[in-house]
């Protein structure tokens, strides 16, 4: 820090050059907590002026993900002069307490998702378009990515910078050993699995202390049983839960519970990627995300397979790839500072430095630099390109209320009791009318 601190009334200083100076240095540092103590040292009118060019970011990032939007926050604040203090939540916390965040006091920008939740609290009024955003954005992005980030009434209201596919993830090593070979099937799937058991293996990890990740399961035999948009329509309220399409996807389900983690319900994705990688499970399915939490020497050893077909009318063409970027709440209190930095953040600059420090996504700006990708990671891009219809996931296509009051404790309660299939349907359709209205 330099050892002259100009005073906050010197007319020769803007607020930019006060960012820029030395004596901003600690300024520049995201996430540092309270404007006091981000700029620790400096007089509290100093302390003030620099706040004010501060922009905050409400984050949902953990494990390798905090130290990447880190790293891309500090190379704003170096390209523009402006702060950002980043306010990171525990990212189950995050989701379930999003609506009362966005109501009452959110930061200036918050870290989102693309489709029906993008879509739900935008049309709530509680998003700021990004219209002017995306005006330099659109050619750097897939037709597909902006209708992602489009809400129901034409405006974009979020910046995408990854996304990632689910699929079944598995070590090469362990399959190469054991003679194992890819199922393209269900009953494929079932005879690998019960292969994998008779081997001493937990066949599938699976988790769900946390709520969501059996939604990924849903979601994929929904696909395969009924097709892509009879799954959409069913998230989006159109279809019944009490049908025979929808008991049908719990009855398919159900036999897969013998192959699973034991207690999965008091698990997190973390402990299910822990058997994955020290081989005591043979698969897991969950998004490219799961890479992250393997040690780099592991990396190289896994591999995926799109999920198994059920109904040959429908094959497996489709998955989800959920998206992931920015949003800023509905009145910034910098809203110059919250769009340029929402706006960096969807760059190929900004994404070639996210992406590196946070493996398991793939970069959506279509000029980012993709010679840093794995084989793995070429392999998940190809995947999603080559897929005929691509959901972000049930708790982004659906409503967030239904996805959190209703789904969460029932995906739970058919993994405690697969045998009441026809009384769970029948209680989920009666909550979905509540929350719907139809």
């Amino acid at each position: 820090m330099s050892e002259h601190q100009p005073s906050s009334s010197d007319p020769s200083l803007s607020r930019r050059k006060f960012l820029a100076s030395g004596a901003a240095g600690a300024a520049a540092l995201a996430g540092l907590g309270t404007a006091s103590r981000a700029f620790g040292g400096l007089s509290p009118e100093v302390a003030e002026h620099l706040a004010a060019g501060t922009v905050t970011l409400g984050s949902y990032e953990t494990g390798a993900g905090i130290k990447a939007l880190a790293a891309a926050s500090k190379a704003f604040t170096k390209k523009t002069g402006t702060a950002v203090k980043i306010n990171t939540v525990d990212h189950n916390t995050f989701q379930e307490q999003i609506n009362s965040y966005l109501q009452g006091h959110p930061d200036d920008a918050f870290t989102w998702f693309a489709g029906y939740r993008m879509q739900f609290f935008a049309s709530k009024g509680l998003a700021t378009p990004l219209d002017d955003v995306w005006k330099a954005l659109t050619p750097q992005m897939p037709p597909s990515i902006k209708a992602a980030s489009t809400g129901l009434d034409g405006h974009q209201y979020l910046v995408p910078n990854k996304n990632y596919p689910w699929a079944v993830y598995y070590r090469k090593s362990l399959w190469k050993a054991n003679g194992y070979t890819v199922p393209k099937t269900w009953d494929q799937y079932i005879a690998l699995a019960k292969k994998m058991k008779a081997d001493g293996l937990t066949p599938i990890a699976f988790t769900d202390k946390d709520g969501w990740p059996a939604m990924g399961t849903f979601d994929i035999i929904n696909m395969r049983v009924n097709g892509y948009q009879f799954h959409v329509d069913l998230m989006a309220g159109k279809e019944g839960w009490d049908t025979p399409q929808a008991r049908a996807v719990f009855n398919q389900w159900a036999e897969l519970l013998p192959y699973y983690s034991q207690g999965a319900l008091g698990l997190t994705w973390q402990d299910g990627a822990v058997q994955l990688e020290k081989k005591q499970a043979g698969m897991f399915l969950l998004g490219g995300f799961v890479t992250s939490n393997f040690q780099p020497a592991n990396q190289p050893d896994i591999d995926f397979f799109p999920f198994p077909s059920i109904n040959s009318k429908w094959g497996q063409d489709s998955i989800d790839a959920p998206i992931d970027g920015y949003m800023l709440s509905k009145k910034p209190k910098n809203l110059d500072g919250a769009k340029q930095l929402v706006g960096f953040f969807g760059t190929a600059q900004a994404i070639n430095i996210y992406n590196p420090l946070n493996p398991g996504n793939l970069a959506v700006n279509i000029h980012a630099d993709k010679s840093h990708y794995t084989p793995l990671q070429k392999k998940e891009a190809a995947l999603i390109a080559s897929t005929k219809h691509i959901a972000q996931y049930m708790d982004r296509d659906t409503r967030p209320d239904f996805a959190s009051t209703v789904m969460i404790p029932s995906l739970q309660s058919f993994l405690n009791n697969p045998k009441d299939v026809n009384g769970l349907t029948k209680s989920i359709q009666k909550q979905k009318k509540a929350i719907f209205g139809s």
